[in-house]
């Protein structure tokens, strides 16, 4: 499919089917999955998976600009499906032929929808999820303290660390289970300010078996921090997006109240957003601090931005059905995600040194 042309597609359907529910898709698990189905129907949902795969073998740059679209029309479906296109990334990189040719066909068109449930390995000392050699796999106890879909998607590629503190990846059953002398038990959806939708759980790994053909892949000991420097500025689509969320509540309450300097604020935030884009698009070469500056900055921009829907938008913006009160929550989540101390170190600094 010509980029551009997914592009278009994908708007179409945002502004149509979803943007008219976001409110809903906020806080119904049942329309956010039928929000998830629609992409799927679309084939969106393995942008960057191999076409002999299935996948539209998106660009970077058309992936990127996908996933701040999605998250412009609704931060709950743009969480969501981020997880799922992540796991299928994960898929494309193993060696394990086998599920790759089980899962990956079916990853674009959403029959199987998957999430992942690795950001424990950021946390410094003992590892919290242990993986333990055996005959046929790998033996598995811990705690995965953050995993989103649940009742949404069938599996999820958990991580878990070795005694060399190497990390494994596979694949396991996203449900209770209770097999091969293991457990898996899931607990209540966690009561989140934000994004209530997407059905966040904990994961409780007693003795699970993951058996070698679960097995996507073995990482080094450093590979979570190597890979949150190399992608630190990925996540800055969905903060953008976030932004952009903002700056269309900001133009439908000027257009209403016709008042300047609503339209001065609106005027600036957006050359500030074109400023920040512009500088992350020119970023790849940049230093590590340079890109994670950037970060802080687009993390800056989705609060500022929001707060100022909350402003223009006066007492309604309390109520909680309110598109700003959600999109000032959703800048929330944005803040924190995929974070790490190199992350929120840049983050403070931004914010304690804003004029």
């Amino acid at each position: 499919m010509d980029e551009h042309h997914l592009l278009n597609i994908a708007t179409s359907y945002l502004k149509s089917a979803v943007f008219p529910e976001s409110a809903e898709i906020d806080r119904s698990p049942q329309a956010l999955q039928n929000a998830l189905n629609g992409l799927g129907e679309l084939g969106l949902l393995a942008l960057q998976v191999p076409s002999v795969w299935g996948g539209l073998a998106a660009s970077a740059e058309t992936y990127y600009n996908f996933q701040q679209l999605v998250a412009r029309y609704s931060g709950a479906l743009a969480f969501l499906q981020t997880q799922h296109q992540s796991a299928a990334g994960m898929l494309v990189r193993s060696q394990n032929q086998s599920l790759q040719q089980e899962y990956l066909p079916h990853l674009s068109n959403g029959n199987i929808l998957l999430g992942v449930g690795f950001s424990h390995l950021r946390r410094r000392g003992e590892a919290i999820v242990k993986a333990t050699p055996v005959d046929d796999g790998y033996r598995l106890n811990g705690t995965v303290p953050w995993i989103t879909g649940f009742g949404i998607f069938q599996e999820f590629i958990a991580a878990a660390t070795l005694s060399d503190d190497r990390a494994v990846f596979g694949l396991v059953p996203f449900v209770n289970s209770d097999r091969d002398a293991g457990k898996i038990t899931f607990s209540e959806v966690l009561p989140l300010a934000a994004m209530t939708s997407t059905n966040t759980v904990t994961a409780r790994l007693d003795n699970w078996l993951l058996k070698c053909d679960r097995l996507v892949s073995i990482k080094p000991p450093s590979w979570i921090h190597d890979n949150d420097k190399q992608n630190v500025l990925k996540a800055t689509a969905l903060a953008l997006g976030c932004a952009l969320a903002s700056l269309d509540v900001i133009q439908a309450t000027y257009s209403n109240k016709q008042l300047a300097f609503i339209h001065l604020a609106l005027e600036k935030l957006h050359l500030e957003l074109s400023q920040c884009r512009a500088a992350i698009d020119k970023a790849a070469n940049e230093s590590y601090q340079t890109k994670l500056k950037l970060r802080a900055w687009a993390i800056d921009l989705a609060v500022r931005c929001a707060h100022c829907a909350i402003a223009v938008s006066s007492g309604a913006a309390n109520h909680n059905h309110h598109p700003a009160q959600r999109i000032y929550r959703e800048a929330l989540v944005y803040t924190v995600s995929g974070q790490s101390t190199d992350l929120m170190a840049a983050t403070l600094n931004r914010l304690i040194d804003s004029k």
